[in-house]
This record gives C-alpha cells, structure tokens and sequence, in this order.
C-alpha cells in the first residue's frame, strides 16, 4: 500500500493528467498560507493605488464633479475636504489596483481548474475589465447626470441646491461602483453557460423574474430613491442580461458545431 493518499491522487487518476495539468499537492495549512500571502499583496496593491492617486485627487474630484454642472459645492466641516480626497484615492486605488488583484486571484484558483475551464479565464477577466469600466463610464455619464437633473429640479422652486462635496461624491462613488458592479452580469452568465450550470433557453425562459430582479437591483443599488436613475439602471441591467442570454447562445452554437458528429 501507498504511505499516504492525498485526496487529489484519485481525482487526477481519473480525469488524467490532460485535465489537471501541473497538478500539485498541498496541505491546508498551505493553502492558508498563500491565500494570505496573496490577500497581503492585494491590499498591498491597493494601498499603493491609493497612494498614487492621492497625489493628484484634485483632478479626479474635478472630474466627478462634472456631471453636476457647476453646481456649488460646501465644506461643512473642519477637514471634510481631506476625508473626502482619501475616500475618492481609496476607490480609485482600488480601480488602477484592480488587474493586479485579479492577477493574484487567479494564480490562487488556476492550479486546480481544468485545462477546459483554464480556457475561460482569459476570456472572463478581459470581459470583466472592460465591463467594470464601461460601467463606470456609463454611470458617470448617463446615470449621475440623469439622477441630478431630476433631484434638482425636483425642489428648484422651494430650495437652492448647494450640497455638501462629501454627500455628493458619497452618492457619485457608491452608484459608480454599484452600476460596474452590475455591469458584470454578462460574464457570470457565460461562465455559467459555458461550465454546462444553465443554457441559454433556461435563462431567456425565466425573463419574468430576470425583469422583477432588475427592477429590485435597480431600486437597491442606486444610492437615491429618484425614479429615473432606477429605471436606468434597471434597464441597463435587462439589456445585459439579454445580452448574456445571446452570448450563451452562441457559445453554445460553437461548441455544437465543434463536437464530432456521432
């Protein structure tokens, strides 16, 4: 008999070594070990983002409060400005740090995918970063103006609107990062799609609740309670969906016409 059995022995025996290529053993201990090491160097990461884009977080304050269209802005206590300027570095750290976060993420979990799921970690990241982004675009440039433009001419007639800069940049940041959030929806569904968990005729079969969660989404992620940054965010999170539903489609289409005919 063998002196020790690890319970990967069995596993590569059977899927073979094509599966689980540069299989390697570890105990618990150390798989605690470089998660914690990684998560150590992740944050790392982040607090050196966050540092860089202290340095210049003028420009980026100036740039987050375009969409309020000279609007004024009011310190309304002793070093506000100051706290502000460390939560908008802390979240654009985050942003710059992000590749190198999911760099660290995927040397953690590659190792025991297969080569068949090692090929769809390429695809998702890419997508997932570019998704992440064109949710913050999208937000900064449709959605902020939008909820503005409503809040403000809402009470135009009764109040002047001068806000506090840390309120503002609060509502701006909070429904940036919800809405890139929510923009990664299209990746989730083709990894599920393409690991065999769901198919595209089961996800556009349940439309109904797809159309009923959005809308809960959107009234959950949007940091204020106006109707019409909702309604954005809740369409924009169906057309994603849809579009997920098409690209599970023709991922699917590709597989089938790639399998050996029988």
């Amino acid at each position: 008999m063998p002196e020790s059995f690890l319970p990967g022995d069995g596993l590569a025996a059977e899927l073979g070594a094509e599966h689980l290529p540069g299989e390697v053993q570890m105990t618990l201990v150390e798989h605690l070990e470089e998660l914690r090491r990684r998560v150590l160097r992740s944050l790392l990461a982040v607090v050196v983002g966050a540092a860089v884009c202290l340095a210049g977080v003028r420009p980026l304050v100036k740039l987050l409060e375009v969409p309020a269209h000279g609007m004024r802005f009011l310190q309304l206590a002793p070093g506000e400005f100051l706290f502000v300027s460390l939560k908008v570095a802390g979240y654009a750290g985050l942003t710059l740090a992000l590749p190198y976060v999911l760099f660290e993420l995927l040397a953690f979990v590659l190792p025991g995918l297969t080569r068949r799921e090692r090929r769809l970690v390429a695809p998702a990241v890419a997508g997932s970063s570019l998704l992440f982004l064109t949710g913050l675009a999208f937000a900064w440039w449709a959605l902020v103006p939008a909820a503005l433009r409503f809040l403000v001419s809402y009470g135009a007639d009764v109040v002047e609107p001068i806000w506090s800069i840390e309120r503002y940049l609060d509502f701006v940041l909070l429904l940036m990062l919800a809405t890139a959030l929510a923009f990664q929806l299209p990746v989730l569904q083709l990894l599920l799609g393409a690991l065999g968990l769901i198919d595209a005729r089961t996800m556009l079969g349940a439309w109904r609740w797809v159309v009923l969660l959005s809308a809960l989404a959107g009234a959950v992620l949007t940091p204020s309670t106006d109707p019409v940054t909702m309604l954005l965010l809740s369409g924009a999170i169906l057309l994603l969906y849809l579009i997920g539903v098409g690209l599970v489609s023709l991922a699917q289409a590709v597989r089938g016409s790639e399998s050996p005919s029988v």
